[in-house]
């Protein structure tokens, strides 16, 4: 992949950019990874560390075990990285990615921790939105935009 993959946080106080080979696209099912990112799963992608620039400020940092320690924005939270101690690699979230289709996982990690009903997603049937108008514009969301902006917060 040699295109130059951005994105960022959802308030867009964390932004950044991929320009490098990346060398794993997967899944991880590890229960930390649950809990780290409010999920039951993390699609993730791995690069080298100097492949990132970081375009807006940086992720803070937690300690999540002895092998890793995980960004995250201190704003509003969204789940970032996977920074693995002593290592030249970084595993960044493409959920956080501008356009998070241009990385496809394939593989799984971690999968005998899978949640037992995983499996079963892609035959769930589609439920209609019941919304009104007026409460989608209500739920319309304050997220920066998919796209690099010269100012943070977007006006």
């Amino acid at each position: 992949m040699g295109d130059t993959l951005t994105g960022g946080c959802q308030c867009g106080a964390v932004r950044f950019a991929v320009r490098g080979p990346i060398t794993n696209r997967a899944i991880c099912h590890c229960r930390m990874c649950q809990k780290a990112v409010g999920s039951v799963s993390w699609p993730f992608f791995t690069v080298a560390m100097a492949d990132i620039q970081w375009s807006r400020g940086k992720p803070s940092l937690f300690r999540s075990s002895e092998a890793a320690t995980r960004g995250f924005c201190s704003h509003c939270g969204t789940p970032l990285t996977f920074e693995p101690v002593d290592d030249t690699t970084i595993d960044m979230s493409i959920g956080a990615l501008d356009d998070p289709s241009a990385v496809e996982p394939v593989g799984q990690y971690y999968a005998h921790e899978r949640v037992p009903w995983f499996d079963k997603q892609p035959n769930l049937p589609s439920l209609p939105n019941s919304a009104s108008p007026e409460e989608l514009e209500r739920r319309r969301p304050y997220q920066h935009p998919d796209h690099d902006t010269t100012e943070w917060p977007v006006p």
